[in-house]
C-alpha cells in the first residue's frame, strides 16, 4: 500500500491497470501450443533444408501435421516416417531424385525410391513396416490441392542408410 501514499488512489489504479495489461499482452496473445518433443534434425543439402523434427501427435483423424516443421512417427526400430506440409517445410521435396542424400539425426541416407501415389492407395502399414536396413520415408502432399487443405496424392521418398 506504499504506492497509494506516493501516487494516490488514481496512481495506484493506473499502475495496477498497467500491470494487468502488461500481463495480458505477455500471456494473452500467445498462441495455444501443444507440448511436442524434439526428435532431431533433418538436413537435405540439395534443396537447402535444415529443420528440427518433432514427435508426431495423434487426433481422431490420425497423425497431425505441424504447420511449419516436419513431424516423425515410427512403429519399428529401423523405419522412420517424416512428414510435413508441401506448402511450407517440404515445398521443394519434389526436386529430390534417386541417389540424393539426406541427413537425419547425424545419419546419412541415400534416396532409393521416389513415388507419387493417390492418397487412397497408400497402405500406411506398408509404409511404416520395418526393413532390413535403417530407412527414412519422407511424405508430403502432391497432386490436386483441395480447399480443406488436403490433396489428392502423396509424394513418398524412401531413403536407406548409407
Amino acid at each position: 500500500m506504499e504506492l497509494k501514499k506516493h501516487f494516490g488512489i488514481r496512481g495506484f489504479l493506473a499502475c495496477s491497470y498497467l500491470l494487468i495489461f502488461a500481463a495480458y499482452l505477455a500471456f494473452g496473445f500467445l498462441p495455444t501450443r501443444t507440448a511436442v518433443a524434439l526428435q532431431g534434425r533433418l538436413q537435405i543439402g540439395r534443396i537447402g533444408l535444415d529443420t528440427v523434427v518433432v514427435s508426431a501427435t495423434l487426433d481422431d483423424n490420425g497423425l497431425v501435421t505441424p504447420d511449419e516443421i516436419p513431424a516423425t512417427y515410427s512403429r519399428s526400430p529401423n523405419r522412420t516416417l517424416i512428414y510435413g506440409h508441401s506448402s511450407t517445410v517440404f515445398e521443394n521435396l519434389y526436386l529430390l531424385n534417386i541417389g540424393d542424400e539426406i541427413s537425419y539425426n547425424g545419419k546419412v541416407y541415400v534416396i532409393n525410391d521416389v513415388s507419387v501415389l493417390e492418397k487412397d492407395d497408400i497402405n500406411m502399414n506398408k509404409v511404416l513396416a520395418g526393413s532390413g536396413r535403417d530407412s527414412v520415408v519422407l511424405m508430403t502432399c502432391a497432386g490436386e490441392l483441395y480447399n480443406n487443405g488436403g490433396a489428392s496424392h502423396r509424394l513418398l521418398i524412401n531413403a536407406v542408410e548409407k
